[in-house]
């Protein structure tokens, strides 16, 4: 089962996040991640497997960011890799985004956006939620085809510089 966890503060978002990650553990999950916004841009760590192994990729940071979303994965759409897992970022690594839940069309919605140009580098369906807001143009027609999409007890959270999003 997915689970997301966001932080908007003073404090440093790090740990706060990562205890978070933590005490949802017991919901089972199959990969992690992270994405932090820095005073200059966003850091994404994505790892298969568990927060351990998240943590370790992360090492010693200790660069000051009061803003992130975290994600736990149980993979429903694509193999549970490092690839695979949560926040995507989009191209221009401006937004991060999570999502908990199914995109029932996302078929259909991945063969709009390769249509029209984009580039698909997941298995996921979260994936073509973040290519639609990529694109400024698009985002309206995208975001609105995605509440449709969604089911009601889906739960995204998108970041971008400077604040957090909730849908």
């Amino acid at each position: 089962m997915c689970g997301i966890v966001g932080y908007v503060g003073r404090k440093q978002a790090l740990p706060i996040l990562m205890s978070g990650l933590k005490r949802l553990e017991y919901r089972g999950y199959d990969s992690a991640g992270i994405a932090l916004l820095t005073e200059n841009s966003l850091m994404v760590v994505k790892s298969a497997g568990k927060i351990a192994m998240l943590e370790s990729m992360i090492g010693d940071f200790n660069q000051r960011c009061e803003h992130g979303i975290a994600h736990t994965r149980w993979a429903t759409h694509g193999e549970p890799t490092q690839l695979n897992a949560h926040p995507h970022a989009d191209a221009a690594e401006e937004i991060a985004l999570v999502h908990n839940g199914i995109i029932e069309n996302f078929r259909a919605l991945r063969e709009f956006l390769v249509q029209r140009g984009f580039t698909i580098k997941t298995e996921t369906d979260t994936e073509i939620t973040k290519r639609d807001l990529s694109k400024a143009s698009i985002v309206r027609k995208g975001m609105r085809k995605l509440r449709i999409a969604m089911k009601q007890d889906v739960n995204t959270v998108i970041m971008q510089a400077p604040k957090l999003l909730t849908l």
